[in-house]
């Protein structure tokens, strides 16, 4: 079984800006101007103080690994992309995002690893997926 094309995440009007950046390889997050917090995932209102003073930043795309775990049993999941290695990332800006780790398996990771962005082209060409490889110190 393949993904190639991946599948296409929905995409709204809150969310675009996020997808068309990665499809253009950048890694956008938000920012409150108010009381300037970074945050992961994109939505309209700072999850601090609530306010709707918000705007898009480009992150750098590395971080550190903070939490991760591994499978090699995922339904209708391609034997190609196994095994699936899920971690939460803490973006150098602040951050922490849940996503895919890429070219490495669950026991090559470890908490603190650092690790920079990938973008994984999906069906559509606005789109793309962003995920973490391992990068050397």
């Amino acid at each position: 079984m393949s993904w190639e094309p991946r599948p296409v995440p929905t995409v709204t009007p809150e969310t675009a800006p996020y997808w068309e950046a990665a499809a253009e390889g950048r890694l956008l997050i938000r920012r409150c101007l108010d009381c300037e917090l970074s945050f992961y995932y994109p939505r309209a209102r700072c999850p601090d103080c609530l306010g709707d003073n918000v705007d898009w930043i480009e992150a750098d795309g590395t971080g550190t690994v903070y939490a991760h775990t591994s499978t090699t049993n995922v339904a209708a999941w391609p034997d190609d992309d196994l095994p699936l290695v899920l971690a939460y990332v803490e973006l150098d800006e602040g951050p922490r995002m849940l996503t895919a780790l890429s070219d490495c398996t669950g026991e090559s990771v470890e908490i603190g690893t650092p690790v920079e962005v990938a973008f994984i082209p999906t069906a559509s060409e606005d789109v793309s997926i962003p995920v973490f490889e391992p990068i050397d110190d």
